[in-house]
């Protein structure tokens, strides 16, 4: 049997996935025992050990100054500025991709724009929504939502026209109404394609979040790591930047069961990632 045809057990998966993630661990260890054994006081590769008992620290020693536990302080502050953000992009996505990708005359007024819009890089935007919006939590959403927003309602408009135009003709031929066959037809179609969009866009979602948090924040995980660099203290900054790609990664698997859950029928193929 040729390997492309060779699927390994569940234990043979797990091992194999975790080898990577071991192999980084240990060169790591290994490259930062040997940098040490040159300059003990090296900041650059703290140790594993430092790295635990800073991340401790953050996490379960109060602060001296506020008697808050920074660590779940940022962790707090971070995701509920980017769970608003990705959930007013969704809503934008849902609303304006489907009249875009549905309806003909909206398509014709709303799809150039938001192809050009689309191609304006966030992050030049962010000194305009920060004259605007002032240095709030608005300007921080707000990024994540220009960011994230216009690639989302192209991809949900590009979702609705890849519905079987046969589907659509049924629909009407049993007398359908317009709002039926979006409630009943278009929105199931839509919304796992759209759940995998959301997946895509958790990356630039992040970049952006910790962008405007590092700029103009006092709280909040970028806000701690762009604190903290000053110092060179790497033994807080690596475990941070652990610390989101966990969350990152959590998200992911969690929006990923919501849609194995919801929309059984769009799996049967299996997943990708």
């Amino acid at each position: 049997m040729r390997v492309i045809n060779r699927s390994p057990s569940r234990l043979t998966a797990l091992a194999l996935g975790l080898v990577p993630f071991v192999a980084t661990i240990v060169a790591y260890a290994v490259a930062s025992h040997y940098r040490r054994l040159e300059n003990p006081a090296d900041k650059l590769l703290p140790s594993l050990e430092s790295m635990g008992q800073a991340f401790w620290r953050m996490a379960a020693v109060p602060d001296k100054r506020s008697g808050e536990l920074l660590l779940w302080l940022d962790t707090f502050d971070s995701l509920w500025r980017l769970g608003t953000g990705m959930a007013l992009a969704t809503v934008l996505a849902l609303l304006i991709g489907i009249g875009i990708g549905f309806v003909p005359h909206v398509r014709s007024a709303l799809a150039p724009y938001i192809a050009t819009f689309s191609l304006i890089p966030p992050i030049t935007v962010l000194p305009i929504l920060f004259i605007v919006f002032g240095l709030g939590e608005v300007s921080k959403i707000a990024l994540i939502v220009v960011g994230t927003a216009p690639v989302m309602i192209r991809y949900t408009a590009q979702a609705v026209l890849d519905i079987p135009r046969e589907m659509i003709i049924k629909a009407e031929t049993l007398g359908a109404s317009v709002w039926q066959m979006v409630t009943r037809l278009v929105v199931p179609q839509v919304l796992p394609k759209l759940i995998a969009c959301m997946r895509l866009s958790l990356v630039p979602a992040w970049i952006f979040l910790i962008s405007a948090e590092a700029i103009a924040s006092t709280r909040g995980l970028g806000y701690r790591i762009f604190l903290v660099r000053r110092y060179l203290a790497m033994d807080v900054i690596l475990p941070y930047v652990a610390w989101i790609t966990l969350l990152a990664f959590l998200l992911d698997r969690l929006l990923l069961l919501l849609s194995r859950r919801a929309f059984r029928w769009h799996h049967l193929g299996g997943d990708a990632l």
